[in-house]
C-alpha cells in the first residue's frame, strides 16, 4: 500500500481547487498545475478566500490557515508538479481525449510507485488507464462540488486497478475526512447515473410547465429530505457539464431516461450555463 504524503492536482479549475484545500488542510504538500495561464494563481487565490471565511466563520484556526496555506505550491509544467507525486488527481474537462493524453504523459513523468487517478464524474477508468502502461496503478477518484463541504468521495475500481491502488485510495479518502463508496467502472458508475436522471426529468418538468424550478426543486428538499434541489444542483454543476453526461450516458447505455431535453440543449447554446455564467435555471448575476 502507498503511503500518500505528496499530491499533484492537474487541473486548477472548480474541482481542481477545492481538491488541493482538502489536501493541505488534512496535512499534504500539494502541486497545482493547469496550462491555462493564469488559472493557478487564480485557484490558489480562491483556495485563500475560502480559508479566510473559514477563520472568520470560527470553524478554520488562524494557525491551520497559515500551515495549509504553506503546503500549497503552484507549478509551471505538468512533469514538474508529478515528478515527486505519490498520488496524482486529474481533474479537466470532461473529454477522455484530453485525459487520455494526460495519463500518457503522468505514466512517463510521474514515479512509478505514484498512484494516478481521474476526477472524471462518468467516463471510462479503464479506457483512461489503457493509455498507460501501468493500469494497475490507475483508479477513479470522483469528488463532489464544493469539494471542501461534500463528504462523499466515489472510489471507481478500474478493470486493470489493483487491490493495494484501491486500498490506499481508501486510506487517502479517511486522511482528507471524506467517506469512500467504492463502485465498478460503469458509465456514469453511481452517483452520475442516478444523479443525472434526476436531473433530467426535473428539467422536462419544466420544458412542461408542470411547476418551477425553485418549486420543482423545494419538492425534493422538504418531501425527501434532498439538502439541495436538482435544478439548483445543475447550475452549480455547470448545463455544459450536464448535457456532456448526458450524451456520454445515453450513446453507452441507451434509454429515453439519459436522452437530454431540449430545455438543456437550448440553454446551453444560448451559454446560459449556470452559475458560471451568471445564468442557469436560476439567475445568479443578480446575488
Amino acid at each position: 500500500m502507498t503511503s500518500i504524503e505528496r499530491v499533484a492536482v492537474i487541473g486548477a479549475g472548480t474541482m481542481g481547487h477545492g481538491i488541493a484545500q482538502v489536501c493541505v488542510m488534512a496535512g499534504l504538500h500539494v502541486h497545482l498545475y493547469d496550462p491555462q495561464p493564469g488559472q493557478v494563481e487564480s485557484a490558489v487565490g480562491r483556495v485563500r478566500a475560502n480559508l479566510e471565511r473559514g477563520v472568520e466563520r470560527g470553524k478554520v484556526s488562524p494557525e491551520l490557515r497559515n500551515m495549509a496555506l504553506s503546503r500549497l505550491r503552484q507549478s509551471e509544467a505538468l512533469h514538474e508538479s508529478a515528478r515527486d507525486a505519490d498520488l496524482v488527481i486529474e481533474a479537466v474537462p470532461e473529454r477522455i481525449d484530453l485525459k487520455t493524453e494526460i495519463f500518457q504523459e503522468l505514466d512517463r513523468h510521474a514515479p512509478a510507485s505514484a498512484l494516478l487517478a481521474s476526477n472524471t464524474s462518468s467516463l471510462s477508468i479503464s479506457r483512461i488507464a489503457g493509455a498507460t502502461a501501468t493500469p494497475e496503478r490507475v483508479v477513479g477518484l470522483h469528488f463532489f462540488n464544493p469539494v471542501h463541504i461534500m463528504k462523499l468521495l466515489e472510489v471507481v475500481r478500474g478493470r486493470a486497478t489493483s487491490q493495494p491502488t484501491l486500498d490506499s485510495c481508501l486510506a487517502f479518502a479517511e486522511r482528507i475526512g471524506k467517506e469512500p463508496v467504492v463502485v465498478a467502472d460503469t458509465p456514469g458508475f453511481a452517483s452520475s447515473r442516478l444523479g443525472i436522471v434526476l436531473g433530467l426529468e426535473a428539467m422536462r418538468m419544466v420544458e412542461q410547465e408542470v411547476a418551477s424550478p425553485a418549486d420543482i426543486d423545494r419538492a425534493m428538499e422538504l418531501g425527501y429530505n434532498h439538502p439541495m434541489g436538482p435544478l439548483r444542483l445543475t447550475d452549480l454543476v455547470g448545463l455544459d457539464v450536464r448535457l456532456g453526461i448526458a450524451e456520454y450516458l445515453h450513446d453507452e447505455l441507451g434509454g429515453e431516461q439519459y436522452r437530454a431535453p431540449e430545455i438543456l440543449r437550448r440553454m446551453v447554446a444560448d451559454g446560459k450555463l449556470g452559475k458560471k455564467s451568471g445564468q442557469g435555471f436560476y439567475r445568479w448575476d443578480e446575488a
